[in-house]
């Protein structure tokens, strides 16, 4: 079973939801504001991702430009970085996709196709 975390208005997650749906995928939903993620759950799935930190920040909405992580992201620990993931599900890219061995941060279809199909 997969667990899609998810913001139910952003349309990348209506379109991931969807594709999810069309391929009979069986998933658990987690709304990621109203049950965001921890640090430990972040750095698991992190862990298991291969992929840099960075790309579990959602660096195109408006609260990590408030925030002005660009600049404040290199001099953070990860710690630091995971524990202010966990503080606003709204810092958090989505959507993701978790699974025993596979974690992917986004919707491209052709890694999903690849990862989950």
């Amino acid at each position: 079973m997969l667990l899609f975390v998810q913001y139910p208005k952003c349309s990348t997650c209506r379109k991931a939801k969807i594709w999810l749906d069309e391929h009979n995928l069986e998933y658990e939903s987690k709304h990621i504001v109203e049950d965001n993620p921890t640090a430990e759950e972040l750095r698991k799935w992190w862990e298991i991702s291969d992929l840099p930190l960075k790309r579990f920040f959602n660096t195109s909405g408006m609260k990590y430009r408030e925030l002005k992580l660009k600049d404040k992201l290199p001099e953070m620990s990860e710690d630091e970085q995971f524990d202010l993931l966990a503080t606003d599900g709204m810092l958090v890219k989505r959507p993701i996709i978790v699974s025993e061995d596979t974690v992917l941060v986004g919707f491209k279809v052709k890694e999903w196709e690849e990862k989950l199909l």
